[in-house]
């Protein structure tokens, strides 16, 4: 496909969720059949591999066939797509950046090396040399608030300045990238976007798709259409968020466990609340309580539940 750049690069991108099963594997007929789903649900691109996507736990040979499969099904509907290249290792990730730009992807997705905290100047190397792996596929670094070296203001102003092949950004908050959402591409949390575009947020790699991508759609039309109405939509959204999930995640269970449990209460896919070892997983038995809070919430977010069309 045609590589993306920052003024391209936007909307509401739907993350492709694992779904697990007890021996630990992959279903990927279950997972063919939730990326069917996403493409038809009129989200603006689909991304591998963020942290919803557990690609910290995945093997090469898994990534691959990730990859793969979404490369085919979204070059065949026509709908721009992310390959995330991201790993805790750096060597690992440069691996997986040569094999996903072969792909030709509109953006590979990278993250910093996680075990030490970077200094600027290795963050820069780093970046330059992921670069280098990604020949020509443009990238965009994901750096979500538990990242181990968090890229400043500043640091992001000298990216903008000497690596013109990072586009994007996915980052806590606009404000972090402020005075540079016209050189990125700034995406942020799903369920802030309202707030966030009036600040120059560009999208969003979605937690609100994982409730429903046609959902998170249909909010970001009402951006435009009422922003007034769509922000009515983020105050109720939040604190549903803020009652029914964060509750969850002081429990301890991590962002793809509470991601997952956000699908299984849409009902928009049979992806399952599984996550891989070593995390916990949200008990199904908690998914009709959180469901009934949502529909009281955020009805319009909701989709129909798998079964009932």
């Amino acid at each position: 496909m045609h590589a993306l750049n920052s003024g391209s690069l936007a909307g509401v991108w739907s993350t492709v969720l694992l779904p697990v099963v007890p021996d630990e594997t992959i279903d990927f007929r279950r997972l063919e059949a939730a990326l069917d789903a996403v493409l038809g649900a009129g989200v603006h691109g689909v991304y591998t591999n963020g942290t919803a996507g557990e690609f910290h736990t995945l093997e090469e040979s898994e990534c691959d066939r990730l990859h793969e499969m979404v490369a085919a099904r979204c070059t065949a509907a026509g709908l721009p797509f992310q390959l995330g290249a991201g790993h805790p290792s750096g060597q690992v990730s440069l691996g997986r950046i040569r094999r996903a730009a072969a792909l030709r992807p509109g953006a590979v997705q990278v993250v910093l090396p996680d075990w030490l905290p970077l200094s600027p100047d290795e963050v820069l190397d780093a970046l330059r040399r992921m670069a280098g792996a990604a020949d020509g596929v443009p990238l965009v670094l994901y750096n979500p608030p538990y990242a181990k070296t968090q890229v400043s203001r500043a640091l992001l102003a000298r990216i903008a300045d000497e690596l013109p092949e990072v586009i994007g950004l996915k980052v806590p908050g606009a404000e972090v990238a402020s005075g540079l959402t016209e050189r990125f591409a700034v995406f942020v949390a799903g369920h802030t976007l309202a707030s966030a575009r009036r600040e120059g947020a560009a999208g969003s790699y979605s937690n609100v798709a994982c409730l429903s991508p046609a959902g998170a759609v249909r909010w970001y039309e009402l951006m435009t259409a009422d922003p007034a109405a769509a922000l009515d939509v983020e105050k109720r959204l939040r604190a549903f968020l803020d009652r029914h999930v964060a509750p969850l995640a002081r429990e301890g269970f991590s962002d793809p466990a509470l991601d997952k449990a956000l699908c299984a209460v849409g009902g928009w896919a049979e992806v399952g609340t599984r996550v891989r070892w070593p995390h916990r997983s949200v008990p199904e038995a908690a998914v009709p309580a959180l469901r009934e809070a949502a529909v009281r919430a955020v009805p319009e977010l909701l989709a129909d539940p798998v079964g009932s069309r």
